[in-house]
């Protein structure tokens, strides 16, 4: 059965990725929201789901652990389908989910109701669900208040959006400052080195007044140069200090090793696909901003494992530049997988893409990988992609960070 897709899933795939979420750091933020919806519904679980192109993130529960799940084998896929919430009062006489695990094995789940959660701008990021071994009734009055909690969840991920906003703002000024101070030192020495020349030659040329006035130049211009120098050693002592200035809004190389083996290893495991993430070169603890880096990875990981074949590899590689205070990231991820036709390359690097299944017959929907290359032209960063059909796929991003 063809899993459904709503008319605006490349912009609903914008906007999720516009509040670059890590989906592992969201649970205590929205614990509350899971427990008080159960709590209203009168149910054993509720989930708080975000769907990405591939994958539907449990990313807050109650009575359920958090978990990842194929996008195809949700319900929740369906609730974001529209703005009204969705009811299903018997999984077990459902044919899109009768034969699922949830409903025939450990879980046994029968009921389920959900609301999506949307943006300010009307786009569906996901759902929040309760779901229960019995048929439940949701009264009018108990759908009014599962929907305000939903509208509490989408603010609360709005408020993580802003606060990195900020905390990005906060960083590029100290950034700023650095580059300021170390612009200023040339020319400032410069102007010293005049000020010096025409100090020197001035005697011979009965210059007293101008001589006067540039003793003051020159003064004027050690102290700025002192101060110049007092920055950037004061900004060089944090930055050995603290590898890691912002833990919410930065990542380092050995950080964002953790997070992709954290976040994606499941997949690989659920398939046999092993996932290897690897950090090269010597600056593994220099932070940097995490800016949609996990949607970025996150998607060509995903799309790799898809088209690997049970038994196969899909290995991730990682190093960092940095040269005049400019970070440079460098990214590999390859698979011995399915491979691409020059054909199939071509449409990616222009921003195309078309619905195939994976080696296990997963579904695609088409969006992952021109998301991938949109995100990556709006960094102004650079994506090669190499592949030979029936031995591997390697996609090189190189972003500025």
């Amino acid at each position: 059965m063809d899993s459904p897709i709503p008319e605006n899933e490349f912009n609903r795939l914008l906007k999720l990725a516009e509040y670059d979420l890590d989906a592992n750091a969201l649970e205590s933020s929205l614990k509350d929201l899971a427990k008080l919806a159960a709590k209203v519904a009168g149910t054993n679980v509720s989930l708080v789901n975000l769907i990405d192109a591939y994958t539907q993130w449990s990313v807050a529960s109650e009575g359920f652990p958090v978990m990842q799940t194929p996008r195809e084998d949700s319900i929740c896929q369906y609730t974001i389908m529209g703005k009204e919430p969705l009811e299903i009062k018997d999984l077990t006489k459902d044919e899109r989910f009768n034969k699922r695990s949830y409903v025939t094995e450990e879980s046994n789940l029968k009921y389920y109701w959900g609301v999506p959660l949307r943006s300010e701008s009307g786009l569906n990021l996901g759902a929040l669900c309760v779901v229960d071994t019995e048929t439940k009734h949701i009264s009018p009055e108990k759908v009014v208040l599962l929907e305000i909690i939903a509208d509490e969840i989408v603010n609360r991920l709005k408020i993580i959006k802003e606060v990195a906003y900020l905390q990005s703002e906060v960083q590029n000024a100290r950034e700023k400052q650095q580059q300021v101070a170390h612009d200023i030192r040339g020319p400032i020495g410069g102007i010293i080195g005049l000020a010096q020349i025409i100090k020197e030659q001035g005697d011979k040329n009965q210059l007293d007044d101008v001589l006067e006035f540039i003793k003051v130049i020159q003064n004027s211009s050690k102290s700025l140069l002192e101060l110049a120098d007092e920055i950037l050693s004061s900004e060089e002592h944090e930055g050995k200090k603290k590898s890691e200035l912002n833990p919410d809004n930065e990542y380092n190389l050995l950080t964002l090793k953790k997070k992709l083996k954290n976040l994606y290893g499941v997949q690989g495991n659920q398939k046999n696909v092993e996932l290897s993430v690897e950090v090269n070169g010597e600056n593994k603890e220099i932070a940097f901003p995490k800016t949609k880096l996990l949607q970025i990875l996150g998607n060509l990981i995903s799309n790799a494992i898809k088209f690997t074949p049970s038994g196969g590899k899909v290995t991730v590689s990682l190093a960092l530049c940095e040269k005049s205070y400019k970070k440079k990231l460098s990214a590999e991820v390859k698979d011995t997988g399915a491979g691409m036709t020059e054909e199939q390359i071509e449409a990616i690097l222009k921003g195309e893409g078309n619905t195939t299944k994976g080696t296990s017959g997963e579904k695609g929907y088409g969006f992952g990988l021109p998301l991938v290359k949109h995100l990556i032209d709006g960094m102004g960063g650079t994506l090669k992609i190499d592949s030979k059909p029936g031995a591997y796929s390697l996609f090189e991003i190189e972003l500025p960070v």
